[in-house]
C-alpha cells in the first residue's frame, strides 16, 4: 500500500507545469545526458529550476489588448456639451429681462413637429429630435439668425448631413465665405485677354515681313451665368450643415446656376465629407459642398407645398412695371380658413407650390446673356444690323408662377408625382393630411389645417 501511495504521489501532475514529477525528472535527466554535465549532482536543483522556468513561459496570445473606446462614448461627450449651461450664459440670462409672451423665437418646436411626422409614418427619434433642437439653439446663439428651421437629414456613405435653413441679417458673402462674384471675375479676365490680343495684333501689323498665319478663331466662350444674390431666387435662404448634433455648423456657399445644371445630369451618393471630390460624368466643377447645396435648392424648389389659400400675394401699391416683382412675394393669409383633412387629401388641386421654380438656366429669374450693359460697341453695332433677325436672340425661359396647384406638375413615368393620404381613417377628426413626393423620396409635408411643415 505504501508503494502504491508513493507511486501515485510521484505521478500527480504539478499545478503550474501541468506534468507529473516523473515526467519532470525524466526531462532533467535528458538535459544532463545531452549537455554532458560533469557536476550534475551538484547543480541538479539548478537544472530542475531551468526546466520548470521553460515550462512556465506564457504564450503571447494570452496577453489581452486594451479594450477600445465604445463608439457611443465619443458621441455622448459631444452631446453633453449641448445640455451643459455655460457660466457666462447663465449670468447673461439673469441680467436680461424676461421676454414677453408675444415674442417669436427663431427656433421651431422640433419636438412637436417630430410628433406630427411620427403620425405620418416618418420616424424621427425623439431623443435625436431633442439633440437637433439643442444644436439649432446653439446655431442661433452664434449667428444673427432671424428665422431657423430644420430642413432635413441627408444620408451619406460615411456620415450624414443635418441641414438647417436660416435667414440672417447683415450677411455678406465675401466677408463670411471669402468668395466673390464669378461673373465679374470672368468679365475682367476676358477684358484683359482682349487687350493683350489687340496689342499683339498691332505689333504684328508693324512688322514689314510677316509670314502667312493660320486664321484665328473668333469663338468666345460664353460668360458664366451669375448666381442670384442672397434672399432672392434659389439663394433666398442660407443653409448650415453638420454630421452630428453638437459638432460645429458649417455654412454652405450660395448656389451657382452651373452647379444646378450639372447636378441635373448626374446621380451621385454623398459621402458626408464636404471637401470630398465629385467624380462623375459629365464632370462636376466643385467639391461635394457645392453638389449638396445644388441638390438642396432643387429639392426645396420642387417639394415645398402648402394648402390652397394658406399663402397669398403681398398687396402693395406699386407701378405697373413692378407687377412681376410684386407677384414674386407671398405672405401668410390672415383670413385663411382651416380646411378639413378629407378635403385636403381628395385632390391635388387643394395644394400649391409656394417656392419658385428653377429654370433650365439654373436660376429662378431669367438672365439674358445679351445684356446691353455687358456688350461691347462692336457687338451693339452687330445687334443693330441683325435687329430684324430674332432667331439669334435667346428665348426667355418662363416658369410657372407661384401658388400653382400640384395638378400642373409633370407626370413621373406615367404616374402622379405626389401621393396624398390621411394619417388615420378611424379618427378623422384627429388625422393629418400628408403629401409625399414621388420625385424626391423622403420629402413629406403635413398639415392639420393650422400648421404645415
Amino acid at each position: 500500500m505504501e508503494c502504491l501511495s508513493a507511486s501515485a504521489t510521484w505521478r500527480v501532475p504539478g499545478w503550474l507545469i501541468q506534468e507529473t514529477w516523473y515526467e519532470h525528472v525524466a526531462q532533467v535527466l535528458t538535459r544532463i545526458l545531452e549537455e554532458y554535465t560533469p557536476d550534475a549532482a551538484d547543480i541538479f536543483e539548478t537544472l530542475s529550476s531551468d526546466v520548470k522556468r521553460e515550462k512556465l513561459a506564457w504564450p503571447l496570445q494570452s496577453l489581452r489588448d486594451e479594450p477600445p473606446c465604445p463608439v457611443g462614448l465619443e458621441q455622448a461627450k459631444v452631446h453633453c456639451r449641448l445640455f451643459s449651461k455655460q457660466e457666462e450664459d447663465v449670468e447673461s440670462a439673469e441680467d436680461l429681462p424676461p421676454l414677453p409672451e408675444t415674442t417669436e423665437l427663431p427656433l421651431p418646436n422640433l419636438l412637436e413637429i417630430a410628433n406630427y411626422f411620427e403620425q405620418a409614418g416618418v420616424m424621427l427619434d425623439k431623443n435625436e429630435a431633442l439633440r437637433i433642437m439643442m444644436a439649432l439653439k446653439e446655431l442661433t446663439q452664434h449667428h444673427p439668425v432671424e428665422h431657423c428651421r430644420f430642413w432635413g437629414k441627408i444620408f451619406g456613405t460615411n456620415s450624414n448631413y443635418l441641414v438647417a435653413e436660416v435667414e440672417m441679417t447683415d450677411w455678406d458673402e465675401e466677408r463670411e465665405l471669402g468668395t466673390s462674384d464669378i461673373y465679374a471675375e470672368a468679365m475682367m479676365e476676358m477684358t484683359k485677354k482682349d487687350g493683350i490680343a489687340e496689342e499683339n495684333g498691332k505689333e504684328e501689323a508693324d512688322e514689314e515681313d510677316k509670314n502667312d498665319e493660320l486664321p484665328k478663331s473668333k469663338y468666345k466662350a460664353p460668360l458664366p451665368i451669375p448666381k442670384e444674390p442672397y434672399q432672392t431666387g434659389a439663394n433666398k435662404y442660407l443653409y448650415f450643415v453638420c454630421s452630428e448634433p453638437g459638432q460645429p455648423w458649417k455654412l454652405l456657399p450660395l448656389v451657382r446656376p452651373s452647379d444646378i445644371v450639372s447636378a441635373r445630369l448626374i446621380k451621385k451618393l454623398f459621402t458626408g465629407q464636404l471637401n470630398a471630390p465629385v467624380q462623375s460624368f459629365p464632370p462636376f466643377s466643385g467639391s461635394e459642398m457645392y453638389l449638396l447645396r445644388a441638390q438642396i435648392a432643387r429639392i426645396s424648389a420642387a417639394t415645398q407645398v402648402s394648402p390652397l389659400g394658406f399663402y397669398q400675394f403681398e398687396e402693395e401699391e406699386e407701378d405697373e412695371e413692378d407687377e412681376e416683382e410684386e407677384q414674386n412675394e407671398i405672405v401668410e393669409n390672415p383670413d385663411f380658413e382651416e380646411p378639413k383633412v378629407g378635403e385636403m387629401v381628395d385632390s391635388l388641386s387643394t395644394w400649391v407650390h409656394h417656392t419658385r421654380y428653377i429654370l433650365p438656366q439654373g436660376r429662378c429669374s431669367w438672365w439674358n446673356p445679351l445684356n446691353q450693359d455687358d456688350m461691347s460697341e462692336e457687338e451693339e453695332e452687330k445687334e443693330d444690323e441683325d435687329e430684324e433677325d430674332l432667331s439669334n436672340h435667346p428665348q426667355p425661359q418662363v416658369a410657372l408662377p407661384l401658388l400653382t396647384p400640384l395638378t400642373e406638375d409633370a407626370e413621373l413615368n406615367g404616374h402622379s408625382p405626389w401621393t396624398l393620404q390621411a394619417t388615420s381613417s378611424l379618427l378623422p377628426q384627429f388625422a393629418l393630411a400628408v403629401v409625399k413626393s414621388n420625385l424626391w423620396p423622403g420629402a413629406y409635408t403635413f398639415s392639420n389645417g393650422r400648421d404645415i411643415d
